[in-house]
Formats: structure tokens, C-alpha cells, sequence
């Protein structure tokens, strides 16, 4: 069974009506879950207007669980005091640019230890053996929060310390990310690369044409940590036989031979032909093909334990139907 961890709450990270990661994104997942009859429960946003087309769930039911808010302290496995405190002022005075893409207001910071909490829940469920696998939904994302700035619309590296979540809580020594958001994860990057019992597998567009610009091949990890970050770039138009050809030969094999305990993964669908902030063609199909070698990959890994983590995805018919095809993927 998988679990689907979110909140009707998310929408009140309120970064305006015509910022890309804007609150409509959850009200599309959640109405896609729904119409999809992945889960049975009243959708929170009756009065939202999608037409999102048939879609199937294969006979998969999620189990759902609201998040927990995350303490504090769970911060520091991946920021600096400093950095923490700037999101938190910047919120209590009312809200801001805290960069020239990344917008709070008021409730940002609250939010964002929700949505934290949300993939610290997912890990909970993971490991207390509730579900097999677990899909966190939240929003601010985080894979381009670096330990001492947000950044590219995340606060906080929400992977990356659920990875550090997993091995300080739970003894887990060896984890896997695979981040598929079309934007390289910088931030959780940044946040590991020197740590040699985290792997962390980057594929996104080729940095000398999309944002952030990081995510080389030749960015393989720092110090100790050298050799356990591998970034895959992508040509601009690639399509989902190039993600399947790279996943399979490159990915796959290095993340078993890595033999990780959890896999998570960082799940960003702006990479769909649809999306309107870069410029690779995955299908929606694409995105379940990948999940599916990705659960493979668990189940001859991890006893089959994978927590995975709302990134990045921007049109909405394109997110929302891409997420129920992820979701089926996880089984």
C-alpha cells in the first residue's frame, strides 16, 4: 500500500495568483486523487475549476494520513541557525521577496514545517511499516534550499533532511534520492555532498540551459562524500525514452550498488511536455515507467520502502494527471 500525505492547508503558502508555485498546484492534486478514485475522501476545493480528462487508477488505493508539523530542531540536519531565522523574521514581518523567485507571506514559515512535517510523516509511515511506500504533498518544496539560503521558490531542503530524519531517528545508514524535477536539486546537493552515506542522483535539463545552472556531471560530490552525487543532464527536447535509457543504465545500477535501506525520491513533473518552465518532453506515462524501475529498484534494495516528495510541476492538468500516474506507479 502507499500512503498520501497532504493538507487542504498548503494553499495558505500564498505566493499570489500568477506565481508559478502557486496554491492551485495542491488543489489540482488533490482533485486529480480524487476524480482518479485513488482515495474516497470529499475534496477540500469543491469551487476549483480543472478539467483534468479521464484518468485510471489501476485498482490502487492510497491510504491517507495528514502530516505532522516538524520541530524545529529537525531544521538543523540541513540549515544554518541563521538561515532559519531569516525565513522565520521575513514571515513575521508579514511576508517578501526573500529572493527574485521565492515569495512567503505571513503563514510561509508555519507552512513550510508543514510541509516538512509532511515528509517526516511519509518516513514515519515508511518505517513504521503502515505502508510499503508514501507520496508527501506539501508545498514550499525544497530540493533548491541550500544550508544558508532559499532559493528557486523552496525554504528548507526537505529531502535532505528527510534523509538525515531517517538515519537519526530510525538507524538507517544508507540512503538513495532520485531527484527526476527538471531543475537540478542544488540545494539538496548542497546539503549532502560531502556525506558518503547519502547517494543522491540528480536528472534534469542540462544546466547551461535551465535554472539553477549547477548539476555537471563532473559534480560528484565533495571531501568524503565524493563519488556519491551523480547529476545527469539532459538535452533540451529529450523525451521519456532518453530519461528510461539514462535510468536504467546509469542510475539503477549505480543506486544498487550503492545497496540503500530507504529510496526516496525527489518527484518534480516539470519536466511534462506541458510545463511552461523548461523545455524536456516527458509524458505522463514517462513519469509512471520511471516510477515503476525506481520501485523496482526498492524492492530488490529495501524491502520495497520508498518515501517520495512533491518538487516541482507547474501546469496543472499536466501535475495533476502526472501525479495519479506516479502514484499508480508506487502500487
Amino acid at each position: 500500500m502507499t500512503a498520501f500525505i497532504s493538507s487542504p492547508r498548503f494553499v495558505e503558502h500564498d505566493t499570489g495568483p500568477l506565481h508559478p508555485e502557486r496554491a492551485d498546484r495542491i488543489r489540482a492534486i488533490h482533485r486529480a486523487v480524487r476524480e482518479a478514485g485513488l482515495v474516497d475522501s470529499v475534496d477540500p476545493f469543491p469551487g476549483f475549476e480543472l478539467e483534468l480528462g479521464p484518468m485510471k487508477s489501476d485498482g490502487v488505493k492510497l491510504l491517507e494520513v495528514a502530516p505532522i508539523p516538524a520541530a524545529e530542531e529537525w531544521l538543523y540536519l540541513g540549515h544554518t541557525e541563521e538561515h532559519v531565522r531569516r525565513v522565520r523574521e521575513a514571515c513575521l514581518r508579514g511576508g517578501g521577496m526573500l529572493d527574485a523567485d521565492t515569495v512567503v507571506c505571513a503563514a510561509s514559515y508555519e507552512l513550510a514545517m508543514l510541509s516538512l512535517g509532511g515528509v517526516l510523516t511519509a518516513c514515519d509511515v515508511v518505517m513504521e511499516g503502515r505502508a510499503k511506500r508514501a507520496f508527501a504533498a506539501g508545498r514550499p518544496p525544497g530540493h533548491h534550499a541550500e544550508p544558508d539560503r532559499a532559493m528557486g521558490f523552496c525554504l528548507f531542503a526537505n529531502v535532505a533532511i528527510g534523509a538525515k530524519y531517517l538515519q537519526k531517528k530510525y538507524g538507517v545508514k544508507r540512503v538513495a534520492i532520485v531527484d527526476f524535477d527538471v531543475h537540478h536539486g542544488n540545494g539538496t546537493q548542497a546539503v549532502l555532498e560531502s556525506d558518503p552515506s547519502v547517494y543522491f542522483v540528480s536528472m534534469h535539463e542540462d544546466p547551461k540551459t535551465c535554472y539553477p545552472g549547477t548539476g555537471f556531471e563532473w559534480e560528484m560530490g565533495v571531501r568524503g562524500g565524493k563519488g556519491f552525487t551523480m547529476n545527469v543532464p539532459f538535452r533540451p527536447g529529450a523525451k521519456d525514452e532518453d530519461y528510461m535509457e539514462a535510468l536504467r543504465n546509469r542510475v539503477v545500477p549505480a543506486v544498487e550498488g550503492f545497496g540503500p535501506e530507504v529510496l526516496m525520491i525527489s518527484a518534480g513533473f516539470d519536466a511534462h511536455v506541458d510545463d511552461p518552465l523548461a523545455h524536456i518532453e516527458l509524458t505522463e506515462s514517462g513519469f509512471e515507467r520511471m516510477t515503476r524501475e525506481l520501485v523496482g529498484v526498492a524492492e530488490r534494495c529495501c524491502e520495497g520502502r520508498v518515501v517520495s516528495v512533491l518538487e516541482g510541476g507547474y501546469d496543472l492538468r499536466a501535475l495533476g494527471r502526472s501525479v495519479v500516474r506516479h502514484l499508480v506507479g508506487m502500487g
